[in-house]
C-alpha cells in the first residue's frame, strides 16, 4: 500500500532565490522532489517515507547542503528545520483505548523532521502551532512516557550511486544524474485492516514536505503551498489513502497495457 506525492517549489520568493543561486527561475522549477508513503508490515508495522530529490544542474548540486548519513548521528535533535530537512505532518482522529467505536475528532497533529545525516525529531501539537513553545513538545508513544523514534531504512543505499559526498558534506559535481534519496519509518499501530494509528491517532491526512538549503538560501517544497508557505496549514494537506492510490495506479497500468 503506497501513495506518491509530487512536491513543488514555493514561488513567493523564487525570483530572488534564483538570483541568489545564480540560476534561472525555470531551473529552480525543474527541481524534482517526490515522496513515497508506504505502509510496511516488516520488521514491524510502520509508515515508510522515501524522499527522492533530483537536481537539474551541477551548479545546484555544488551548493546543496546534503550531509552524509552516519550511524553516530542518529538521535533526537531539535531545530532541524534550520537545515536541509525532510518533513511530514500527520493528522487524523484520536483513539481512546484503541476502541474504534470511541473516536472523537480533534485538531491534534504530528510533525516529523529528519536530517539526511540521521538526526530526527517528532513533535505533537494540540492545534495549529499550539503549543507555541520552541522547541515543540516531543511526541510520546501510546503509553504516554516513551518518546517516539524513527527507524532509518537501507541507509547505506539511500544515496543514488551517481552522487558522491565529499569531505565538506557537499555533493560532487562530477556525476549525473544529480539525485539523492533517504528512507525512514515511523512506527504504527494497526487498528483494523483499513486503519493505522500513530500514538492513539488514526492517520487521515499527511503533508510530506522538504526544506533544501543551498548555502544561505532555503527552498521549500510541498504538494500544495499556502501563501505565504506554511507547512502547518492543514487546509493544504493531502488525504492519506494508499489503498485507493494503489488501485488507481493498477487501473492506469491496465489501461496503458490495453
Amino acid at each position: 500500500m503506497s501513495q506518491t506525492f509530487n512536491l513543488c517549489i514555493a514561488t513567493e520568493k523564487i525570483a530572488d532565490n534564483a538570483q541568489q543561486l545564480g540560476v534561472s527561475i525555470d531551473t529552480l522549477r525543474a527541481i524534482q522532489v517526490v515522496v513515497h508513503a508506504t505502509i510496511m508490515q516488516q520488521p514491524q508495522l510502520h509508515l515508510q517515507l522515501t524522499y527522492q530529490i533530483i537536481l537539474p544542474t551541477q551548479s545546484l548540486v555544488g551548493q546543496l547542503d546534503w550531509p552524509t548519513w552516519k550511524e553516530v548521528n542518529v538521535g533526537f535533535t531539535d531545530y532541524l528545520w534550520e537545515e536541509s530537512c525532510l518533513e511530514c505532518f500527520i493528522t487524523g482522529n484520536s483513539i481512546n483505548n484503541h476502541d474504534m467505536a470511541d473516536v472523537s475528532s480533534n485538531s491534534t497533529y504530528i510533525e516529523v523532521n529528519a536530517s539526511p545525516d540521521g538526526r530526527y525529531a517528532l513533535y505533537q501539537f494540540d492545534s495549529y502551532r499550539n503549543p507555541a513553545t520552541l522547541p515543540p513538545p516531543r511526541l510520546l508513544l501510546a503509553n504516554g512516557r516513551t518518546p517516539a523514534k524513527i527507524s532509518w531504512t537501507d541507509h547505506a543505499n539511500t544515496q543514488i550511486p551517481s552522487i558522491k559526498a565529499n569531505a565538506s558534506n557537499k555533493l560532487s559535481k562530477t556525476h549525473t544524474p544529480h539525485s539523492c534519496e533517504r528512507t525512514f519509518g515511523v512506527p504504527l499501530d494497526k487498528l483494523s485492516s483499513q486503519n493505522f494509528a500513530i500514538s492513539n491517532m488514526t492517520i487521515e491526512h499527511i503533508n510530506p514536505c522538504v526544506i533544501l538549503w543551498f548555502g544561505e538560501t532555503a527552498l521549500y517544497f510541498a504538494p500544495i503551498h499556502a501563501s505565504p508557505p506554511d507547512f502547518h496549514d492543514r487546509r493544504y494537506w493531502s488525504r492519506f489513502d494508499p489503498e485507493t492510490a494503489l488501485l488507481n495506479q493498477l487501473t492506469s497500468s491496465i489501461a496503458i497495457e490495453r
